[in-house]
């Protein structure tokens, strides 16, 4: 696999979505939780989401329990969490790990592809984003206590 639009991922329902589908768009692959720290930057995610969407910004969102088991829900009770409380309208998928042997093959592109700190390629916290450009290429890795707002530049130099 070489771009990230070469992955399939499971939707909420367990049906499979390839990625393709986000060709030629800007995407934010964010790892989230309900009951995190971070959880507010649901706030932030969406009014990105909003503002760029119409120039070809996604947002793909994958719940994930592997921190601190933040996300314990089912798909239906993130779904309605994430619409309930933060009004979001980007796209969540399945349930996923993001490290270890279970991890999803996406995240394990991505670790490899734009490494942490140090070159560490362990998925840190809930709530770490990687952008990537119209190619499918992932163009930068950022912290979970990156905000989205401070990620706007990024976005708007890839649209």
């Amino acid at each position: 696999m070489t771009a990230v639009t070469d992955f399939a991922v499971k939707l909420p329902d367990g049906a499979e979505k390839k990625l393709a589908d986000y060709a030629g768009k800007v995407l934010l692959v964010v790892n989230v939780a309900s009951k995190c720290g971070f959880t507010p930057q649901y706030t932030g995610l969406e009014a990105l989401y909003r503002k760029y969407k119409d120039r070809g910004f996604e947002i793909l969102a994958f719940p994930c329990n592997q921190f601190g088991a933040q996300e314990p829900g089912n798909a239906e009770e993130i779904a309605n969490f994430c619409s309930l409380t933060y009004d979001v309208t980007f796209p969540l998928f399945g349930k996923i790990e993001v490290n270890g042997e279970g991890a999803d093959p996406l995240y394990d592109y991505l670790k490899a592809a734009k490494p942490g700190l140090m070159g560490t390629k362990a998925i840190k916290w809930n709530f770490t984003k990687f952008l990537v450009d119209r190619e499918g290429n992932p163009v930068k890795r950022y912290a979970p206590n990156d905000t989205p707002e401070s990620l706007e530049k990024d976005i708007e130099k890839l649209l």
